[in-house]
């Protein structure tokens, strides 16, 4: 018989105190909710299905349903932009929908592409295969033999983990390769060196994997040959981060290349040649890539060398085999000023296409080789807002998909081509919701230590500054991840059609200003991030877009432990809080799952000195019984292998203890996204709007 949520509660309770009463006083205060860190346990698993229950019960009803009805029509719907990469002569997609709810693997070609309704083969059908094997696979992508070979190495996950199980996938048959390459569930990576021999990093056995859960061995391993019979390539250090290696395929600049991930913005880089490992001398923290005959190194500090000093935030190239000469003439393909930063750089045949981002908008800058000097054009891009670019073919081709989207415009997909400004129009997103009502408006609000932090807010025309407007405030600010406007239909219709306003911060730890960005909320520094959030709320509420009673705030992941502190610190600004797959535990959050490897980013919490700081903050260890907190709705997942479901559940069980308002809900399966497919998608969005909405209208 399943207990209800106050049940188990009270279980929690009763708990606390017997474990308190029977561990004493220690220097170190025992967790009455440490049960809750297992998993899969059924006393922890029935504790999560109360807290659905009563979620759903909750926040159901009528309009609730209507609401997730709406939201599972938008990522059913077959208008979508059915997002493509090519090998051979054919373009790929992975697609869900209401007929493949685990979706299906299939192609076209480029003219059938450019149709408004391609035809398409089916070449993996995800539904079917989980039924046959009785399998709850999610589909994680597929790696094929370039350039144009038909073995393709598909990932395929258990519930959306990210552990995954890698088999070898036959093109022209459109089946997996009986006896082929195959490995056993987990985290890792593995790469083509050619069509009888691949790179592996997996679980080899005990002591194989790193103190955060990924390989740090890497083999050679030959087609026919037990996996175990694999030749050893490289062998990182327990406590490193994880180890990879990879071949470069492109015809006439084969090359391996191996890398030492010491941390997570660490790093070390080695050329394979005859069996020996070259390294390649560069800053610790930079990263360095090989395009055709130039070498790539992107810098997150400066760099004396070569007799000057480059900022960090640059990219700059040099003749590979000259750098293997010990030359050091570098250079500079972008170097950023104080409102821009390098936001990715694509490959094609012959060129390279960086996208930079401005002031949180993006333009973009060809770069081309003529006679051993670097041409450089800016690429006349339509409209000003966020732009995604990915070559059609790195290795075969100058054309180039480019897709432009801002917060209310629907996303389109342009195919370009290096050398000109032209570009045909491929695809184009529906409109999920009518986008006349609303305006969008780019302000900046100054934090504690005088900063200014940029933010948009999305809202109704002529809306009134009167304080009542119900908002929404998302943020993230870490692993210099950058927060750029996109059209999001959850959003509009789950939302702004509700009369809410939508307010996006972009927060130092962010990468919206390159390098110094992020490493200004780093560790000891950690407090400016959740300042800078704070300020962008407290200047909405100055400027009376609205007011504590109607401000929600949201944030994943990082993005969690972001909300949770801004939650614990500043509970007065806020009437919601949605706290999705979060870290929250600060004092074992790297001791848990994937945790050990952030150490580089929040510091480590077993040294006395960094606990202070990062003790201050921990959502966990700075809630309390006494003080009045907003209600909040925490969401993760049972198969989130990322960021520990514990965090969540072990915060909501602690508020719950303390007598304050809490929701819970947990996916089931999901990995760290919170979601599967698309039926739980649009359930989880609609109980987070539906839960917004209820608190802040």
């Amino acid at each position: 018989m399943r207990k209800t949520a106050a049940e188990v509660v009270l279980g929690v309770a009763a708990l606390a105190g017997a474990e308190a009463g029977a561990q004493g006083m220690g220097t170190t205060p025992p967790d009455p909710h440490a049960w809750l860190e297992d998993v899969s346990g059924e006393r922890a698993l029935d504790w999560v299905r109360a807290h659905n229950a009563v979620s759903e019960g909750s926040l159901g009803g009528p309009a609730h349903e209507a609401l997730r009805a709406r939201l599972q029509g938008i990522l059913d719907a077959k208008e979508r932009i059915p997002y493509v990469s090519k090998h051979g002569d054919h373009l790929y997609n992975f697609w869900r929908d209401a007929a493949h709810e685990r979706g299906i693997w299939r192609r076209t070609t480029l003219d059938e592409y450019r149709k408004p309704a391609p035809q398409w083969e089916t070449v993996l059908d995800l539904d079917a295969l989980a039924k046959t094997e009785n399998e709850n696979w999610v589909w994680a992508g597929a790696a094929c033999l370039q350039p144009r070979g038909t073995r393709c190495l598909v990932s395929l996950s258990r519930g959306g983990g990210d552990a995954d199980v890698v088999r070898e996938f036959d093109l022209e048959t459109r089946a997996f390769v009986a006896g082929g390459f195959a490995l056993p569930e987990s985290k890792g990576s593995v790469a083509w060196i050619d069509r009888d021999t691949l790179f592996v990093a997996t679980d080899f056995g005990p002591g194989s994997m790193t103190a955060s859960g990924y390989p740090r061995i890497v083999k050679e391993w030959k087609r026919g040959t037990p996996l175990q019979e694999a030749k050893l390539v490289f062998e990182a250090a327990p406590d490193d981060l994880s180890a990879s290696a990879r071949r470069d395929l492109t015809p006439g600049f084969e090359r391996d290349m191996v890398t030492r991930q010491i941390g997570f913005y660490s790093s070390e880089v080695f050329l394979r040649e005859g069996g020996k490992l070259v390294r390649i001398d560069k800053p610790m923290d930079a990263n360095a890539y090989a395009v055709r005959d130039q070498l790539m190194i992107e810098l997150r500090s400066d760099w004396q060398v070569g007799g000057r000093t480059w900022p960090q935030g640059s990219l700059l190239a040099i003749d590979f085999a000259a750098f293997l000469r010990g030359q050091r003439n570098f250079e500079a393909l972008f170097t950023p000023t104080s409102t821009s930063s390098l936001d990715g750089v694509a490959v094609t045949r012959n060129a390279l296409l960086l996208t930079v981002l401005d002031k949180v908008k993006n333009r973009l800058v060809e770069l081309r080789r003529d006679s051993g000097e670097w041409q450089r054009r800016e690429v006349d891009t339509p409209g000003i807002g966020t732009l995604g670019v990915a070559a059609l073919d790195e290795i075969e081709s100058d054309d180039y998909f480019l897709s432009v989207t801002d917060f209310l415009t629907p996303t389109t997909m342009y195919l370009g081509q290096v050398g000109s400004d032209g570009r045909e129009r491929l695809k184009a997103m529906p409109a999920w919701f009518d986008a006349k009502p609303y305006t969008v408006s780019q302000f900046e609000a100054k934090s504690k230590d005088g900063t200014l932090v940029p933010y948009f807010v999305v809202q109704p025309r002529g809306a009134r500054l009167d304080g009542k407007n119900p908002t929404v405030l998302y943020g993230y600010g870490g692993f210099e991840v950058s927060l750029k406007p996109a059209y999001s239909g959850m959003i509009g219709a789950g939302w702004l059609e509700r009369g809410g306003v939508y307010v996006l911060a972009n927060i130092r730890g962010g990468g919206e200003f390159g390098p110094r960005w992020h490493q200004a909320a780093l560790k000891e520094q950690r407090q400016k991030a959740f300042d800078d959030f704070l300020a962008v709320a407290k200047d909405l509420i100055k400027r009376k877009v609205t007011s504590p009673r109607h401000l929600g705030i949201m944030g994943g992941s990082n993005g969690g432990l972001l909300v949770g502190a801004a939650l614990t610190q500043r509970p007065d600004l806020f009437n919601a809080v949605v706290c999705q797959v979060p870290l929250l535990d600060m004092r074992r959050y790297h001791k848990l799952l994937a945790g050990a490897s952030w150490m580089g980013e929040y510091g480590d919490p077993d040294d006395p000195k960094q606990w202070e700081f990062i003790g201050k903050y921990s959502p966990y260890h700075n809630a309390f019984k006494d003080k009045h907190y907003p209600k909040v709705l925490f969401t993760t997942s049972t198969r989130d292998d990322r960021v520990h479901p514990g965090h969540a559940r072990k915060m909501a069980a602690l508020m719950e203890t303390q007598g304050h308002a809490v929701l819970y809900w947990e996916n089931m399966e999901g990995g760290h996204a919170g979601a599967a497919n698309n039926t739980q998608q649009a359930r989880m969005w609609a109980l987070t709007y539906s839960f917004l909405y209820a608190q802040l209208k």
